[in-house]
Formats: C-alpha cells, structure tokens, sequence
C-alpha cells in the first residue's frame, strides 16, 4: 500500500481555478464513493478547503492511482487534463506522507501556523470514514498526522502568535483587561473588519458587545451576528462613559473621536481606565487622545509592529515544526517499512526451509545406508548452506527497511525470490483507534 497526495492550492492555483476544483460538503460522501470505484485505489479521502483540494489515496501502484486521482479530478469538475495539470502538484510514497504532516501542522498554509486546518483535516478524514473509503492503511496516514500536528502546536506554540488585524486587537484588549466577559466592549463601525473583530471578540468570552455605526441598520445586523446591541450613532457619548474598550473600524475619511470630547467623556468615567484600538485607516481616533490620562490608545501602525513580531516568531516556530516532522518522518518510516520487511523475511526463510528440506530428503534417498552421524552431518550442512544464502539478503533488507527505499528493496526481494506474500500480510497490521488524533501502531526500535 503506498500513499499519494494530488492536488493544488494558493499557491499553485488561482482562485478562479481553486473555485471551480471545490467540492460541496452535501456531497461528499457520494463524490468520495465515485472516487474509489476508480482503479487501483484502496483507501481514499478529500481535503477541500477555500485554499486547496487535495485526494490523499492509498494505492498497490503509484503510476496507475495518480492517473485515477487525475482523471477523477478532471472528469468531476469538468476540467480537460493537459489544462488541470499544471496547476496540479503530486507527492507519493514518503513525500505524500510529509506533505500531510505540514499541512496539519499549518506549515503548508497561507497564514503559517494557523489553527483552522487540523479541523478540517479531521472532519475531512472523518467524512471519509463515514462513506466507508477507508483502509487501514488511511486510517494510519491520517491519525498519525493529526496527532503529529497536534505535537507541533503543542510543543512549539506557533499558534499563539496572532497574524490578523482583528485577531490581534482582541489579544491587545486580553493583555490590558485580562478575561473580558463583564467587560463593556463598543464597535465603532460595521464593515468586514468590524464583523471579523466582534466574532473573535465573542469566541474570546465578551458577554456585553456594543454595536455603533452610522447606518444604524448594518449595526443591528452586525449585532445580530455576535449576540450584542446595535446603539446608535449619535448616542454613541453616553455608551463611551460607560464602556472600558472601543474598538473603532468605520469608514469615515476624518477623526471620529478627538481630544476636546474624549476629555469630557474621562471627566464624567471619574478616572476608570479606557483602552482604544483604532484599526481604521485612515485613523478614526485623533492621536492626541492618546495623552490623556487613563486612557491607552493603539492604532494600526502599533498592531502591525505586534504582527510583525508575531510573523517572526512564528517563522521561529516553523524551524522547529520542521525539525519535529523530520523526527516523525523517521518513525513513520521505519514502522512502515518494518510491516513490508517482516512478512517478506519470513517468506524467504519458509521458502529457503522448504527447497532444503525437499533437497536433502532426495539426496539421502539416493546415498541409502547413512548412519545417524552422517545423515546429521548432511542436514547440518545444508542448513548451514541455506543460512549462509539468505544471511546477507536478509541483514541488507532490514538495513534498507529504514530508508525511504525500504518498500522498494522488499517488493524486488519477493519478485527475484518469487515469495509468495500474502496480500494481507504485505499490508500495515494495524491497531486504529477511531478516533481521529490518535493513533496506535508499532514502530520499529
């Protein structure tokens, strides 16, 4: 059983392209069923994202699969095959395994490190369970690299380090307040960067979330979609005393909030502290509000140098992401290559026993009248030349098990000794705990 990886993503494909190659989750469970009635594919599943498609198949030949990959690919989104494959990247054998690993890890993605991909590999892996595409094999590639991304972010934190705007904003108002359910949170504003800032805000635990912006009809919608209150425009002043965080998104081409009336809204909040974070470009909060007492004010230039930071540190981070995934590569490949060597080791002694045995029991017909001594002094003889044959074949595989060949070597072992393997045995044995991020399975000491 060897593993593939087909498809394409934002970096290989526009988005006009990755449109068209998208799959509909409605779908799925029948697209995945047409994909594995194609030939020589044993174990399928479908990652289809807003960045990337991609069939992840296990196969007995690697040619024959990617071409089924391919032309399933091209057949169902109606796309010819000379056009598609340009676009198309295909990693097979160990490479389609560490392929998997980074994509799970959030190294393969557009935003390094980000935390939305795990999810997604593991409801696409689970989708594929439930259609029954699966193999034993699949369900060992996919188990494994979700838990191996799970160890990366575990061990290298490289999702701690926000990269968006929005996100970032609402980290900041984390640093400054701690917790922020019971805390008094006001949006200025109602466009796409305000909508991305109230949502991370509630998944962040605000319990109170205001709503404001000129028309007040887009306010009661953006409220509607974090549980909060739409608060009028021109009201704004009496929630400004009353709010300890103001995150301002709007459109407005001049200052929304200046000097002259944020020091009377700090005279009447009796010196309670106010943290403001402007995102707006250009600015919607005079800079000079900054100077007045209990007040912090950050602007888009003071979130971007934290983004920048972030970057770095994740850029750090994926160092060491890369370094962990080289680790589990070696694993994952001696494990694997040990179930194809095992099987045909013992294939091969059976083999080298048996011609043995035939050969010795026809030359002691023909000697006739041997005495014990000497019929043991022939067996052991041909014992010793049989052990002496298969010695070095047997040290070179399982020296070459633990390489990235090592399946390769073992398959031209059984074709040159003609080995009768059987196809069950020349398969992973599999221990698979169902549920997706975990998984048990022997690796090879």
């Amino acid at each position: 059983m060897f593993p593939v990886a087909i498809g394409l993503n934002h970096r290989s494909a526009p988005v006009e392209i990755r449109e068209k190659m998208s799959f509909h989750l409605s779908r799925m469970k029948e697209v995945l069923k047409e994909l594995k009635d194609y030939p020589e594919l044993e174990g399928v599943v479908i990652l289809s994202t807003c960045n990337r498609t991609e069939v992840y198949a296990v196969t007995t030949n690697v040619e024959v699969g990617a071409q089924s990959v391919k032309k399933f690919l091209a057949s169902h989104h109606g796309i010819e095959e000379n056009v598609l494959n340009q676009y198309l990247y295909v990693h097979t054998l160990y490479d389609a395994v560490r392929h998997l690993f980074r994509v799970t890890s959030g190294l393969d993605s557009m935003v390094r490190g980000e935390t939305q991909i795990i999810g997604q590999v593991a409801q696409a892996y689970q989708q594929a369970n439930e259609a029954a595409v699966t193999n034993k094999a699949i369900n060992v590639f996919f188990q494994t690299a979700l838990a191996v991304g799970k160890r990366v972010r575990t061990e290298t934190l490289i999702d701690q380090h926000p990269v968006s705007i929005s996100y970032t904003a609402v980290e900041l108002a984390k640093q400054n307040f701690g917790e922020l359910e019971g805390k008094g949170i006001l949006i200025m504003g109602a466009g796409e960067m305000s909508t991305l800032t109230a949502k991370n805000l509630v998944a962040a635990g605000a319990s109170t979330v205001l709503v404001s912006n000129r028309s007040y009809e887009k306010a009661v919608l953006l409220a509607k979609e974090c549980s909060g209150r739409a608060v009028r425009f021109d009201d704004m002043d009496q929630y400004l005393e009353e709010v300890d965080i103001v995150i301002s998104a709007t459109a407005s081409k001049h200052f929304v909030l200046l000097p002259e009336r944020m020091q009377e809204i700090m005279k009447l909040r009796k010196g309670r502290p106010m943290l403001l974070i402007d995102i707006a470009v250009p600015r919607d909060i005079h800079p000079d509000v900054g100077e007045i007492p209990h007040i912090t004010l950050f602007d888009i230039d003071d979130l971007r140098g934290v983004i920048d930071r972030h970057h770095q540190e994740r850029e750090l981070a994926a160092v060491n992401a890369e370094k962990i995934i080289e680790e589990e590569m070696l694993l994952f490949l001696k494990w694997h290559n040990s179930l194809f060597v095992v099987p045909t080791i013992l294939a091969l002694q059976q083999k080298g026993q048996k011609i043995k045995d035939a050969q010795v029991e026809r030359a002691l017909e023909h000697l006739g009248g041997l005495t014990p001594k000497q019929e043991k002094i022939v067996r052991s003889m041909a014992n010793s030349i049989v052990n002496h044959l298969l010695h070095k074949p047997i040290t070179n595989l399982k020296e070459y098990a633990t390489t990235s060949q090592g399946h390769l070597y073992t398959e031209i072992l059984q074709n040159l000794f003609d080995l009768d393997v059987a196809e069950e045995d020349k398969r992973p044995n599999l221990m698979v705990n169902q549920n997706p991020g975990q998984v048990c399975h022997r690796r090879a000491e």
